[in-house]
């Protein structure tokens, strides 16, 4: 795992590594007279008590497993070095650095982090058993009082002036706020040639993607429009997600479920802290290209085009080896196409090293169970809630009809290459952006993240999403119109 995702200091690690050891017993570190004390004294234990005694030592190091896998837990991605409390003293004396560098490969996936932004993480819930808490009880609290607010418009709506300007005036007049705002947003001419709104907009701070950073300042981010804005507030934040407020202000409303005439309301019990979130999971996602099979070029002379494509930005060239690697957080699906040509794309798809099948076909869908309700669902797979740790991987028209959407863990690695049969190149896109060529000797490497996007609740995470199902998917249309009837006819009897 990376070091990026441990979510703890190099400081911290000392004081545990003492604990360890102190915890840790060794029979070879005892003096000689407690050991011939004990050796004195085991002929004389009955049966029953030496029973009694192996079922109490037997005790005490269940205990002593379930102390070090709450550790474990508590430290996602350093426990690979790190022995239980009951372990020998050979490998309790051993250094880190002997023991193998290995990924650790979990079903579960790995443990989210907690904290989102500066100064938003979970409610702490006392009663969570091994740090694996209820889905039910994430409860949002602040560890400061919000200061600073992103607030992202959908672009090209003049319908969202209005509340836009309504919501700003709102943060920045009655909860002294600091808005940021992306620059584009802030010189809409609409905005410009509005003189009751110059005083506000001459306070917002503006932003531009791609070349000032925001991820270390913002602490609650507030969507106007329809799920595009969640998926480009997340495209925003590359590590860990400020708490995310979406209002349906757009065509389609999974992941938006504030209604925005009673917004005044919403945003200051959100700013109050201990309202409802649902962490949903995020890809991460790693394209390796080698650029030594490209045919004729070297790694220098396609600087500017991967710079152009979004390889850069995000990414990393190692020149000696050739390599170009690209990593993203997804938190809809990651799509590998056919492109522009004809033929069908042939790629190879493995699960933790291990070839699984390959896929013929217009291409496959790696998604999350946000993305579910996505390009998935339209591909025909099934709709999963957020809270469900997984990762679905649907075909797209495959050539072979035994081929059906497959769910697996949150916890294992997919590889996606371009197979040796394959006539043609393929494409790959992250919720629908920085679209890239994949070709022979290019990796997808696809697992979960450990940085969620933390979406607030406007009621709870079970009813929010049956809902947004009910309203996007017009369910029960006839029946909600009829107890609506029925509801206004037994009024104007009563009247």
């Amino acid at each position: 795992m990376e070091n990026s995702e441990a979510g703890l200091s190099s400081r911290s690690l000392p004081a545990l590594d003492r604990s360890v050891s102190r915890s840790s017993g060794c029979p070879d570190q005892q003096p000689d007279s407690t050991r011939s004390s004990k050796h004195r004294d085991q002929p004389s234990r009955s049966p029953r008590r030496r029973r009694e005694g192996k079922r109490s030592q037997q005790r005490g190091d269940d205990h002593e497993q379930r102390l070090w896998e709450m550790e474990r837990r508590r430290l996602p991605g350093q426990h690979e070095h790190l022995e239980p409390a009951g372990s020998s003293c050979g490998a309790a004396e051993s250094s880190p650095k002997s023991f193998p560098h290995r990924r650790a490969h979990f079903l579960h996936g790995p443990y989210p982090a907690t904290h989102f932004g500066p100064k938003a993480c979970i409610l702490p819930n006392p009663t969570s058993v091994m740090h694996i808490q209820d889905p039910a009880s994430q409860r949002l609290t602040w560890n400061k009082a919000p200061v600073n607010v992103l607030v992202i418009r959908k672009i090209r709506d003049e319908s969202l002036v209005e509340p836009f300007k309504e919501l700003c005036r709102f943060l920045v007049e009655e909860k002294q706020m600091m808005v940021y705002v992306e620059r584009r947003v802030a010189d809409d001419a609409t905005l410009s040639k509005d003189e009751a709104f110059g005083s506000i907009r001459n306070q917002l701070c503006t932003f531009r993607e791609g070349y000032d950073d925001i991820s270390d300042c913002i602490d609650l981010i507030i969507c106007l429009g329809g799920d595009g804005t969640l998926l480009y507030a997340s495209s925003l934040f590359q590590g860990s997600v400020p708490p995310v407020m979406a209002f349906h202000l757009g065509s389609l409303g999974f992941l938006t479920p504030f209604k925005f005439e009673s917004y005044r309301t919403e945003v200051a019990k959100v700013l109050e802290g201990n309202a409802a979130i649902t962490l949903r999971s995020r890809l991460k996602v790693k394209v390796v290209k080698d650029m030594l099979q490209r045919t004729g070029q070297q790694p220098e002379s396609r600087e500017p085009q991967m710079e152009h494509n979004g390889l850069l930005p995000h990414g990393h060239t190692n020149s000696e080896a050739g390599k170009v690697t690209l990593q993203l957080q997804v938190l809809n699906e990651v799509v590998v196409d056919r492109g522009p040509s004809s033929y069908l794309s042939n790629v190879d798809l493995y699960l933790d090293g291990r070839l699984i099948t390959s896929v013929q076909g217009d291409g496959v869908i790696v998604s999350t169970p946000t993305g579910s309700t996505a390009y998935a669902a339209a591909a025909g797979a099934s709709m999963i809630h957020p809270n469900v740790p997984a990762i679905m991987v649907t075909p797209i028209c495959p050539h072979s009809l035994s081929f059906r959407p497959i769910v697996v863990p949150a916890g294992v690695e997919l590889m996606i290459t371009l197979s040796p049969e394959a006539r043609n190149n393929v494409w790959v896109s992250f919720d629908g952006r920085r679209r890239q060529e994949i070709q022979h000797g290019d990796c997808i490497k696809i697992t979960t993240s450990c940085y969620p996007v933390p979406s607030i609740c406007c009621h709870d995470l079970v009813y929010d999403w049956f809902e947004s199902l009910a309203q996007c998917l017009h369910w029960n249309v006839r029946k909600r119109q009829a107890r609506l009837a029925d509801v206004s006819d037994s009024s104007d009897t009563e009247n």
